[in-house]
């Protein structure tokens, strides 16, 4: 979390405490509230939302066991167990400053202060809070398969955990085989929905004198081949989540069709005339870019803005970092039980060969891979030869990919020479005018070498 963002509240009896952190905080953060009296204090954390709270130890000169501080930290947390808490304590109370972080406080800070001691701690208490966060979020979608502790799926689960509770309409993008369904079955899992149906259709496959009949169904006698009365999967989502795979696949006159649906949610069974209301969540996803939907020879606008109120991009393989070994590792577990086979490892070639790779067919190719090497394996550590790669994706592609990976590099690293030179070397600036966190741009100075 930015600093910038924060809102805190100061609690402590010394009046001139209160002056000092107030000045130093009020140039620093959102919000700074202070409060002298502790009586206030289950007032004020039920009233604000805030990010931390500085809690003295003591709070009459007459009584210096440093209890009272304990016992308004445990009254916090009864009420609201997210608030970070940071002690303030004086140097003979470290031991039982100590014993607060064993009660749930974050940190401690002694006086008198040193201003940037203080500062970092606020900032190293809003970051963890925010790993933790974020963290607890991905281990909530562990059982569907969507695993991932890099920035860019941390990124991605702060998103589902937002978009999920609203029926706002989603729109995932991603090249095949980077789990976008997965993504989308975690949206309705933790959706208002998540009790009622959640039906897929690959509506890319669908020819045209299908498509009709697949989404709104039809009445018997519609067709030749309509023997029957057929519910349509807008129907059968009804209540619940409907998601429509591989929707930059189907034609001009099919998105016209569905167009209509999506505004008057209501759907005409082929064969009648009769409006059927429908009530939907609607999750849409393709493996083409933006840049060619957005081509109005292949896709129409107003559809686009009607499917993608948020718009969540799953990133490649090959960009997710250190997620190889972690999936790698889940898919080893989870074909060692399908297959009654004990439980490998990986060797470190093995682990270093499947890193090296490029994966153009994502987390899809990378499974198959274990899958493989699980049965064929003739002892329980997998080795690099026991990897075989899909013969499937060419080489020439793995080449083309390496080479645009170089340039985009190449240009990443001359954009943010430009942008910190333009800023005079300050950080922050460049930073914001990249679109992107200080902590992120210093993750990318240093891997330029910069």
């Amino acid at each position: 979390m930015n600093l910038k963002n924060a809102s805190i509240l100061v609690l402590d009896d010394d009046k001139d405490v209160l002056t000092a952190i107030s000045l130093l905080l009020k140039k620093e953060v959102r919000e700074v509230i202070t409060e002298k009296n502790p009586e206030n204090l289950l007032n004020l954390v039920k009233k604000h939302s805030f990010d931390i709270i500085l809690l003295d130890m003591n709070f009459h000169a007459s009584i210096n066991t440093g209890n009272e501080g304990i016992y308004w930290l445990r009254r916090i947390k009864e009420i609201r167990q997210n608030i970070a808490v940071i002690m303030i304590t004086a140097y003979a109370d470290i031991d039982l400053a100590v014993r607060s972080l064993k009660e749930g406080a974050n940190d401690f800070i002694i006086k008198p202060w040193n201003n940037q001691r203080l500062l970092d701690s606020i900032k190293d208490t809003l970051n963890k809070k925010e790993s933790s966060k974020v963290s607890s979020a991905g281990k909530k979608y562990d059982e569907l398969g969507l695993l991932g502790e890099s920035e860019v799926m941390r990124d991605i689960f702060n998103k589902i955990e937002k978009v999920a509770p609203t029926d706002a309409n989603v729109l995932i993008l991603g090249e095949n085989g980077t789990g976008k369904d997965l993504i989308a079955k975690a949206i309705h899992q933790h959706s208002m929905r998540s009790v009622e149906a959640y039906v897929k259709v690959d509506v890319g496959a669908l020819t045209e004198t299908l498509f009709e009949s697949e989404l709104f169904g039809h009445k018997k006698g519609a067709f030749t081949d309509a023997r029957e009365d057929r519910v349509g999967r807008f129907e059968s989502a009804n209540k619940g989540t409907l998601f429509l795979d591989e929707i930059g696949n189907i034609s001009l006159h099919q998105q016209t069709k569905l167009l209509t649906v999506i505004q008057n949610r209501q759907i005409t069974r082929l064969g009648t005339n009769v409006s059927v209301p429908v009530n939907i969540r609607l999750i849409c996803a393709t493996n083409m870019p933006m840049a060619e939907l957005a081509n109005e020879n292949k896709f129409r606008k107003d559809l686009i803005y009607r499917i993608n109120t948020v718009e969540i991009m799953v990133p490649p393989l090959r960009s997710r970092g250190g997620d190889i070994a972690l999936l790698a590792k889940h898919f080893i577990q989870f074909y060692g039980n399908k297959y009654f086979k004990p439980q490998a490892q990986l060797s470190n070639k093995a682990l270093a060969r499947l890193q090296e790779y490029n994966f153009p067919g994502n987390v899809r190719e990378l499974q198959y891979i274990i899958e493989r090497a699980v049965i064929m394996a003739d002892n329980e550590v997998l080795q690099a030869e026991d990897l075989i790669f899909s013969p499937i994706e060419s080489s020439a592609k793995n080449h083309s990919d390496k080479e645009n990976e170089t340039k985009l590099s190449t240009i990443e690293k001359q954009t943010i020479l430009r942008v910190i030179e333009k800023n005079n070397g300050n950080i922050t600036k460049a930073a914001k005018e990249l679109g992107i966190t200080r902590t992120a741009l210093y993750r990318r100075l240093s891997k330029y070498d910069i």
